[in-house]
């Protein structure tokens, strides 16, 4: 999912010291309902809701999956869970869909969220402000040293998938277009193919 940066909203008057970004974030997340709020390089993000067919592209993309065995006793698939990141004491990410080791309970950190190191893989889908998902949060999920990051550019109608970490970089950037299968990486722990067509047609408005 994509995000535009804003600006804080006002601390009440009784309030002296600045607003600290995650008190911003709730104060936005109450405020704002059914908003994602993010904290990402220092930067306060809030995406409006979703619309139908990104949640049908999700919904899509969860079944091989499943089929395939990650939502049991090794691994799970969550939607919107927190990602703390490196980047700085406040920041954090909620990819639209994770797969995380079975243990990530474990793992909790700061402000709900989870540390990068339980999670085998991250997934975007894009909505309005697609260059957050196709720039902004590539060298974010590198420096967080996410094995692999799957975008689903609806704008482009293309399927990136990104992987082979070196330092803070995926050093291997391959995109994909319809017609095409694609075969994700062996190291998220099963088997799992991808129909570009398929997913892409989901996340194409709908007309009547």
């Amino acid at each position: 999912m994509s995000a535009a940066s804003v600006e804080y909203p006002e601390r009440p008057a009784s309030k002296s010291r600045p607003m600290t970004l995650t008190e911003a974030a709730d104060l936005f997340r109450d405020r704002m309902p059914g908003y994602r709020v993010e904290i990402i390089g220092g930067q306060l993000l809030v995406t409006p809701p979703p619309d139908g067919p990104h949640g049908e592209v999700l919904t899509d993309l969860m079944l091989p999956f499943l089929a395939a065995g990650l939502h049991g006793k090794e691994s799970r698939l969550i939607q919107g869970i927190g990602l703390s990141l490196p980047e700085g004491p406040e920041d954090y990410a909620i990819p639209d869909l994770s797969l995380v080791d079975a243990d990530y309970g474990e793992h909790r950190t700061e402000n709900g969220c989870y540390d990068p190191a339980c999670f085998r893989l991250v997934l975007e889908v894009t909505s309005s402000n697609y260059q957050q998902d196709l720039r902004t949060k590539v060298a974010t999920y590198a420096q967080a040293m996410i094995p692999v990051y799957v975008i689903i550019d609806r704008k482009h109608k293309r399927l990136h998938v990104l992987t082979d970490l070196t330092k803070d970089r995926y050093e291997t950037h391959r995109v994909h277009a319809p017609g095409e299968i694609v075969n994700l990486p062996d190291s998220i722990g099963a088997k799992v193919s991808l129909d570009v067509d398929e997913i892409l047609k989901a996340g194409q408005p709908r007309t009547s």
